[in-house]
């Protein structure tokens, strides 16, 4: 996930917008991209009106040229890294001409509330990341075709307006204030759900079984139970957390990466069922012994080819890296050491 935040290095343009087009067409260009530019305005840049796409990311806009509202085969608009407020964004909610847009990226602007896209009937992709919105309200007018909702590092305190996204594959609400898990049971075709950074005790995936990778890191965790029907998980990610034993694992036979680390585990439980586990991150815990490793990951011996137990009183054992080995014949990464 890219989590960048600052501004682009400002440098002065070395091509000519006019001619920024990623297909070259005198008659018909599709492609606008005039990514870091550090323009403020589009005064000089002509805008042809068979675009499909346009990318104004990087730069230092504020207000909407009104010549995209005449652009009627508009399928992407990515806003991202300028400087656009809320009245700023505000002329979308009424460009009919481009509501078909299918992907608007207002990313990493001024943002305090979750703009009026109703127009937009096909979004397929909204992100509003990185901005001050505090509440998620507004989003019951986004339309149902929704796939990928992005709203990470805001200000949200409550999961919220979700429930009408029936086709919503990736939620991603990282580096929130949100506390409760909440609303996700219409969610049924979601697949990724990015709740890292935030104040969430308890897991509850409001009876979801579809979910491949879910991401709970750095919350208020002190128990991993809540996932015990979540069969489709490939990737789970619990780290720096307060959890003190690993359980409600045995279910995850499709598992393929488990993070862990950053805990207060002491010894490893649960995983013995889990045939396709291939990275095992486990560091900074207190697992004092390796005794056990070896049935822990009975069935995943000969799939598992990354773990991670350094900074745990084990990783002191004498010939910690020679057991580990033998206990995995096919691994390639113990820690930071690499093996060919």
């Amino acid at each position: 996930m890219d989590t960048s935040t600052g501004p682009a290095d400002q440098y002065p343009p070395d091509i000519d917008p006019k001619a920024e087009n990623e297909e070259e067409s005198s008659s018909s260009p599709t492609v606008l991209d005039l990514t870091s530019f550090q323009l403020h305005d589009l005064e000089t840049v002509e805008i042809p009106l068979s675009l499909t796409e346009l990318d104004l990311t990087a730069n230092r806009l504020s207000t909407l040229d009104p010549r995209i509202s005449q652009l009627p085969n508009l399928k992407k608009l990515s806003l991202r890294q300028n400087l656009f407020n809320d009245d700023g964004i505000q002329p979308l909610s009424t460009w009919d001409i481009i509501s078909a847009l299918e992907e608007l990226v207002l990313r990493d602007n001024q943002l305090k509330k979750i703009p009026d896209v109703s127009i937009s009937k096909q979004l397929l992709v909204f992100d509003v990341s990185f901005n001050e919105i505090s509440s998620l309200n507004g989003l019951s007018k986004v339309s149902s075709t929704l796939k990928e909702l992005y709203v990470s590092k805001n200000e949200v305190i409550k999961m919220e307006e979700i429930e009408h996204f029936p086709s919503l594959q990736i939620l991603e609400l990282g580096s929130n204030r949100i506390r409760v898990m909440e609303n996700l049971q219409n969610s049924t075709s979601l697949q990724e759900l990015w709740l890292g950074r935030n104040r969430i005790r308890a897991i509850n995936l409001c009876g979801l079984k579809c979910i491949k990778k879910l991401s709970l890191q750095s919350n208020r965790l002190t128990s991993m139970t809540g996932l015990e029907e979540c069969i489709a998980l490939e990737e789970l990610y619990l780290s720096h957390n307060g959890i003190a034993k690993m359980e409600g694992l045995s279910t995850l036979v499709n598992l393929r990466l488990l993070d862990v680390s950053a805990n207060k585990l002491t010894e490893i439980n649960d995983i013995e069922k889990l045939e396709q586990l291939e990275d095992l991150w486990l560091n900074d815990n207190q697992i004092t012994s390796l005794e056990g490793i070896e049935e822990a990951v009975a069935c995943s011996r000969e799939k598992l080819t990354t773990i991670y137990l350094e900074r745990n009183p084990c990783a002191k054992s004498p010939n910690y890296i020679a057991t580990l080995k033998q206990i995995l014949p096919n691994v390639e990464q113990i820690d930071s050491e690499l093996f060919a």
